[in-house]
This record gives structure tokens, C-alpha cells and sequence, in this order.
């Protein structure tokens, strides 16, 4: 058995990431009737109702709304966090013993827990946009009101959209957005380079793409099923005076790895930045 059986799970917020996070969801067997959602936009709900998702517009009958999140087991934050603050006091009054998470990046536990009357049973998860397809990577980071059960429950639901991982301290998610919540577009900005370079040695750009796409898919997929670390991995594909070295020597000459962690750097800062802005 799972924690996800017979669970009512709300989210507030029916966009992007709680559609990616429901497809995981249903995908693990939860039922799309334990399933509401909580949404003001008419063309969301239509989305939903393909799903047999249940929708509630809060603007036309907040009654509703506040019934699903009294009901529910866990209430799923996904809306922007410039309107957080606009959107979840209304549901404050209702909350007893549920397990809130927030996808809401920059928003803290201690900023969440003001915005609804002190509650403080939460749970901030950072994931990322592959969740869509269900190959996300989760940071999770509990605050001190959290049970060992609902702490489980929390991953349970993370980790119908890929691999979820906890962090002991809260300003770690900082870490984790460098890592992992904006690294699909450093990934993307390096195939996007690797079909450039393709076309200007001679290919066709459908061509570079297939070949840059597949070897991308390929080189992760080996990095996860191997117990030899990625660096290790790299060598053995290093034949000395190869054409594989000559390109490696060319990344350390023009120090490439240096610049990767000077970009995660200027992500982690920003990440702290934006969260000191939010949690004023």
C-alpha cells in the first residue's frame, strides 16, 4: 500500500507545474476523484475536466473551495508567489491538521506560515520543469511541525514526478535552484550549442538535433545506471590523442567548467536575492 491511497489532495492553483504534478499523481494510481482543484482561469478547469479532474472557480463560490481544502490531506500551493498572499489567507481558517506544500519559489516557510495565521504544518518543495514528463528533480525541506508520516506523504507525492530529494536546511533550496530547478536551461543551452556547431561543420540542423538530443539522453541515462562517477565515465570515452580529448582540451583551455560554476553561482545568488524581496 501507499500513503497516496484514498488521500484528497487540493491544489491551489491549476497551472503548469499542478498539471505536471497531477499527470504524476495519476500516473501512481491516485484517483482522479481525490483529486480537486482550486482556479480561477475557465480554460484550466476545461483542461482539468479532460483529466475527470474537479475544479472549483474560488471567485464564484469560495464556500467550495474552502470545503476541499477542510477535506483534504494535503493542499498543494502552486500559484505565482506574487499572488500568494492574495490567494491563501482565505483558506487559513479552514486548516487543522493538513499537510500544505509549496512549490512557490522564494517564498519561505516562516513567510507561508504569516500568510496563513501561523499554520505551520509545511512543507516547501523546489522542483523542476521535466516533472511535466515526469522526470523532475525535487528539493524538499520540512518545517518543525512536520511528522515523520507527513513527511513520507510529502515525498510520496513529490516522487510521482521524479526524484525527490530533502535538505535539512531551508536556505540549501538556494543550492538546489542552482542545481537542479534552473539547470534544465543550462542543458538545453548546451544542446542548443551542440546543434549550432553541428550545422556549421555540415550538417543539417535536423540532423545535429537528433544526434545532440540522443547523445544527451544517452550520456544521462549511462550517468544514472553506472556506479562510476560522471569524471570517470569521461575518461574511459577519452581514447589519449583522440578526437574525444582534443574537444575536452579545448572545454579546460577555454576553463568551461569554471564558467558552469560561475553561472550556478550567479543562480544561487539570485535565488537569494529574490527570496529576501519576498520574504520582507
Amino acid at each position: 500500500m501507499s500513503l497516496l491511497d484514498n488521500k484528497k489532495i487540493i491544489f491551489i492553483g491549476g497551472g503548469n507545474m499542478a498539471q505536471a504534478l497531477i499527470s504524476g499523481l495519476l500516473g501512481r494510481s491516485v484517483e482522479a476523484g481525490n483529486i480537486t482543484v482550486s482556479d480561477p482561469s475557465a480554460e484550466i478547469r476545461a483542461q482539468l475536466a479532460k483529466k475527470d479532474i474537479t475544479s472549483i472557480d474560488p471567485t464564484q463560490d469560495m464556500a467550495a473551495a474552502k470545503q476541499a481544502v477542510q477535506s483534504a490531506d494535503v493542499v498543494m500551493l502552486a500559484v505565482k508567489p506574487q499572488v500568494m498572499s492574495k490567494v491563501i489567507p482565505d483558506f487559513a481558517e479552514v486548516l487543522e491538521q493538513q499537510l500544505v506544500m509549496s512549490v512557490a519559489a522564494g517564498l519561505s516557510t516562516d513567510s507561508l506560515s504569516q500568510m496563513l495565521q501561523g499554520y505551520r504544518t509545511i512543507v516547501r518543495a523546489m522542483p523542476n520543469t521535466p516533472a511535466m514528463i515526469q522526470m523532475g528533480a525535487t528539493g524538499l525541506f520540512a518545517s518543525e511541525a512536520i511528522t515523520e508520516e507527513q513527511r513520507q506523504l510529502a515525498y510520496e507525492v513529490m516522487a510521482a514526478s521524479g526524484l525527490v530529494m530533502w535538505v535539512e536546511e531551508e536556505a540549501q533550496l538556494h543550492a538546489v535552484t542552482a542545481v537542479s530547478g534552473s539547470a534544465p536551461a543550462y542543458f538545453f543551452y548546451f544542446i542548443e550549442s551542440i546543434i549550432d556547431g553541428g550545422v556549421a561543420l555540415g550538417l543539417e540542423r535536423k540532423q545535429a538535433a537528433a544526434l545532440a538530443m540522443q547523445t544527451a539522453l544517452g550520456a544521462a541515462q549511462m550517468s544514472i545506471a553506472s556506479d562510476e562517477p560522471p569524471a570517470e565515465l569521461r575518461r574511459k570515452v577519452t581514447s589519449p590523442n583522440g578526437t574525444t580529448q582534443a574537444a575536452i582540451e579545448s572545454m579546460q583551455s577555454s576553463e568551461i567548467g569554471e564558467h558552469i560554476k560561475q553561472a550556478m553561482q550567479a543562480c544561487y545568488e539570485r535565488s537569494q536575492a529574490i527570496s529576501s524581496e519576498m520574504n520582507q
